[in-house]
């Protein structure tokens, strides 16, 4: 009996990399220089999963943040994120176990997250998770970011296979409509220590059994 699923997708943000608290801090920091600040509540209920583009339209339009500061805003929390990985952003074995696992299982391995390509790539670095992926799409190489489908379909042609063949573990309300709307099977975890190879061949498993029904 062949597998069902041929290829796992990850978020990273949330699910491969605990990075909430980073880009909270950070884009605090860079809004702080003008006198802003948004809630951690607000921050994990209004702006998770999106990119920071997208946050500072919607404080522009909730909170009058001037748009001629975007770009220097986004750049300086671009700067604060980093400067936190490069401090926090360390290897987790069970990550590492589950990855080199689920390769020697003949799955592909792709990430999809509305961070910037260079955010992705030093994180997945960082973590020693790089060197696993076989593809990774970033919220600037599609036209729109989650919850927009589009990046994980992307990453599904990519590897030349039906969304029914992929699974796409996600944790986020944003992340996981973009999920469903590809049409792929969805994992959903609340914390990144869920993201383990047992938890991910039990969802496999599952769906396989389902399909031979």
């Amino acid at each position: 009996m062949e597998n069902k699923i041929k290829a796992i997708i990850f978020d990273m943000d949330g699910v491969l990399i605990e990075a909430k608290d980073w880009h909270y801090e950070a884009l605090n920091r860079a809004l702080g220089v003008f006198g802003m600040h948004i809630s951690k509540y607000d921050h994990l209920v209004t702006y998770d999963g999106l990119p920071t583009t997208v946050k500072l339209d919607m404080l522009s339009l909730e909170k009058n943040l001037p748009k001629k500061l975007h770009s220097f805003i986004n750049d300086l929390k671009q700067k604060y994120t980093t400067e936190l990985v490069h401090q926090f952003c360390k290897p987790k074995f069970f990550h590492e176990y589950a990855l080199t696992k689920l390769k020697s299982q003949g799955y592909m391995i792709g990430c999809g997250s509305n961070s910037t390509k260079i955010s992705i790539k030093l994180m997945l670095e960082k973590s020693d998770l790089f060197k696993h992926m076989d593809i990774i799409i970033s919220a600037q190489e599609v036209e729109n970011p989650k919850p927009d489908p589009a990046m994980y379909s992307k990453i599904i042609s990519s590897f030349g296979l039906k969304p029914e063949e992929c699974l796409i573990v996600e944790d986020n309300n944003n992340g996981i409509k973009a999920a469903k709307l590809s049409g792929a099977h969805v994992l959903i975890v609340k914390e990144v220590d869920e993201v383990n190879i047992s938890n991910i061949t039990k969802k496999i498993k599952t769906i396989d059994s389902e399909a031979f029904l």
